[in-house]
């Protein structure tokens, strides 16, 4: 039997939800490009409910220990004696979040004899070290697409907020308020200007799409290439580095995988290459961005506007720097947590563990660590330092 140990986020402040806004989902069994959503035997919650907090347990208790299988969940990932490190020396599966991550450094993963098996519940695994869980026969896996529509419809809105600096004019209605030129002296039109993804994979595609309606221009930088026809048919013009994009840009938003060739991409000398008073979203992961030089940049005026999704480290201490620089609009990674991701990322870790403990494979397109290197999603997303 199989020892589980899945890390989550806390609570509501007011306590687990009794009632929700609204009664359903819609319906979504392909994303684009025809990959199904996920396809579990089944699952033992209501999709629409708070699953990715400690109460909601992924739906996750009654699949696992009906079958005899030990579950433990616990938010407590961090510091000395934390209930993660505890649990960890004997667990065979760990399931995290990149919204609260449980860090698998390789004193983790070495400290941990029995772990066979580590899953993100939703995209992005960058909290393993894949290096040592490479060199430890670990399997990673993670709900590809599970969230991915989720991020980009934050980006769009990021973008938004920013370029029309609708957040200080919200600010002006709860305070009582009534300047019409406090709230428009930052504020523009989105239509004509310059667009630039870095990486245009799921979700850097999927921002494209959704920022094409709006008239402006796109551009994107990437390892691999769009087909000639995605190029052609949203008028997009390549980059062959993000150095080289971003002079052209007004808007400019991360949308790759933190890996050695990203981490501290967007430091004071790639800032120094953007225009003045551009914007830069970032719902990749924090270590893209160089915390220093973004508050720099923005009480310099290098940047018009920083809308952020992730933090180094999650959560982010009180004191961080990105809570109060001006002409900010961060949130707390939360683009790809919605209640309509919880439910598919959910379902595939479901589906990833039924897989597992019944010895089948695992979904090639689940996969970042299998069979001693990288797999699937992670050989074409990921590189590594061995």
């Amino acid at each position: 039997m199989a020892k589980v140990l899945c890390v989550l986020y806390d609570d509501p402040t007011a306590g687990y939800p009794t009632s929700y806004a609204r009664d359903d989902l819609p319906p979504i069994g392909h994303y684009p490009g025809g990959q199904t959503t996920p396809t579990p035997e089944a699952t033992d919650f209501i999709p629409g409910h708070l699953l990715g907090s400690v109460s909601g347990e992924l739906g996750l208790r009654r699949f696992l220990e009906e079958a005899g299988h030990t579950l433990v969940v616990t938010s407590d990932k961090d510091g000395d004696g934390s209930v993660f490190d505890r649990e960890l020396p004997d667990a065979d599966v760990v399931i995290s979040q990149p919204f609260w991550p449980a860090y698998l450094t390789a004193d983790r993963i070495a400290a941990a004899g029995d772990l066979k098996l580590a899953i993100t519940a939703g995209i992005g695994s960058d909290h393993v070290d894949l290096d040592a869980a490479i060199a430890h026969g670990v399997t990673v896996a993670e709900v590809t697409y599970s969230n991915s529509i989720s991020v980009a419809e934050h980006v769009v809105m990021m973008t938004l907020s920013l370029v029309r600096d609708y957040l200080p004019a919200h600010r002006v209605v709860l305070d009582g308020g009534w300047n019409i030129a406090d709230c428009v002296a930052r504020s523009y039109d989105l239509e004509g200007m310059h667009v630039g993804t870095v990486a245009a994979g799921r979700i850097g595609l999927a921002v494209l799409r959704r920022l094409a309606p709006f008239d402006v221009k796109l551009h994107y930088t990437d390892r691999h290439r769009l087909p000639r026809e995605v190029e052609e048919e949203l008028g997009l013009t390549f980059h062959p580095s993000a150095a080289d994009m971003v002079p052209h840009c007004d808007v400019v938003t991360i949308n790759a995988p933190l890996h050695p060739d990203t981490e501290g991409l967007f430091g004071d000398e790639l800032l120094a290459k953007m225009k003045r008073g551009a914007y830069l979203i970032n719902t990749a992961r924090a270590r893209i961005a160089d915390r220093d030089a973004i508050d720099r940049a923005l009480r310099a005026g290098r940047l018009a506007g920083y809308a952020g999704d992730v933090w180094c480290p999650q959560p982010a201490p009180a004191d961080h720097p990105w809570r109060t620089m001006p002409h900010h609009g961060m949130t707390p990674h939360i683009s790809g947590s919605s209640l309509s991701a919880q439910a598919r990322y959910a379902a595939g870790t479901r589906e990833i563990l039924e897989s597992w403990l019944a010895g089948r494979p695992i979904r090639e397109e689940y996969l970042i660590v299998d069979g001693g290197g990288l797999a699937g999603t992670g050989a074409h997303s990921y590189s590594v330092t061995s």
